[in-house]
């Protein structure tokens, strides 16, 4: 989440006013992440998050964010819902841009979670990747293995300045990794993007799960490949044993993975590395004009794909097939 286009007060005040959740009290911008703008705005019937989707977000997808939230709330999922309008729609305009405004999640991401954390996430993303499995919109991953090349191919004459020799690096990774994709795995809904600042915890229980601007159709084990990238290394860019154990055990409490989807977790956590060096890369590449957010840096991925590499089989994660 970050700040990218600046609303007026009467703007937002007569946004707010075509809703049914009490005059606009205050706001501000919250101003982490990169793809939309977000406002805590704090009305006379509580807090609310508004939503401004920006060029990156494609609107034609905005349908199904939004209905996949509300689906998976009906399902029983702790997730933030779109609230309507007075029109009854879940969507409409503000400032020029796309815009919603969404129910409040109480709760705060860890800056450093435990092997408890990582396990609560697993038992998370499984019942998700659940609720999600009648769903009945379709959106294809735009950031699976198909669209790794082109991304590199728009920060590829630029890569070397981040590191010396990363342009072949990634050349010969990008070939690797279309040449040996899975394609029989189980698929289905995905986050995506269940980074530690999209889980919420709540006295140490996790309360819900946001963010869902990534989420898409694609191999379920893609999802948890995505999560050992995130959360199952130390600061100091450790892999922590314990801490995949634990989400895998998280997970398979409450769907138990395929064989072959466990042995493709190598191979996945691999692409996954890859598909965030390279976002991080193009972001490190092309800072938005006076966007009040820092990209995060692609070294961090340069380390994880370069470990993962090194992995032949889950049990060089220290799992048990």
């Amino acid at each position: 989440m970050a700040v990218y286009t600046e609303v007026s007060d009467e703007e937002l005040e007569a946004f707010v006013n075509s809703y049914e959740i009490g005059a606009l009290l205050s706001y501000k911008g919250i101003a982490e992440g990169v793809e939309n703008s977000n406002y805590l705005i704090h009305t006379e019937s509580g807090n609310y998050i508004l939503t401004l989707y920006e060029k990156r977000v494609d609107s034609n997808d905005l349908p199904f964010f939004l209905g996949l939230k509300e689906h998976l709330a009906e399902k029983g999922l702790n997730c933030p819902v779109p609230i309507k309008n007075r029109e009854g729609k879940n969507l409409g305009h503000l400032a020029g841009r796309p815009a919603a405004i969404i129910s409040f999640l109480e709760g705060m991401w860890v800056r450093r979670p435990n092997v408890t954390h990582c396990e609560q996430l697993g038992a998370a993303m499984a019942r998700m990747h659940q609720a999600g499995a009648d769903f009945d919109l379709v959106r294809p991953n735009a950031l699976s293995v198909s669209g790794w090349r082109p991304l590199f191919a728009m920060c590829a004459g630029r890569a070397d300045s981040v590191s010396a020799g990363l342009g072949a690096e990634i050349e010969a990774e990008l070939d690797h990794l279309e040449a040996q994709w899975p394609q029989n795995l189980p698929t289905g809904i995905i986050h995506a993007d269940l980074f530690p600042d999209n889980v919420f915890f709540l006295r140490n229980e996790l309360s819900g799960l946001i963010d869902f601007y990534f989420a898409c159709n694609d191999l379920l084990a893609y999802d948890i490949a995505i999560c050992i990238n995130a959360w199952c290394f130390e600061a100091d860019d450790m892999f922590n044993v314990t801490k995949i154990r634990a989400l895998l055990k998280g997970y398979q409490s409450v769907r138990k993975l395929e064989a072959s989807e466990m042995a493709a977790l190598p191979l996945l956590a691999r692409g996954a590395a890859l598909r965030f060096l390279l976002t991080r890369l193009y972001d490190w590449l092309n800072v938005p004009q006076g966007a009040l957010v820092m990209p995060k840096d692609p070294g961090e991925y340069i380390k994880k794909l370069r470990f993962h590499r090194s992995i032949r089989s889950v049990a060089d994660y220290g799992l048990n097939g």
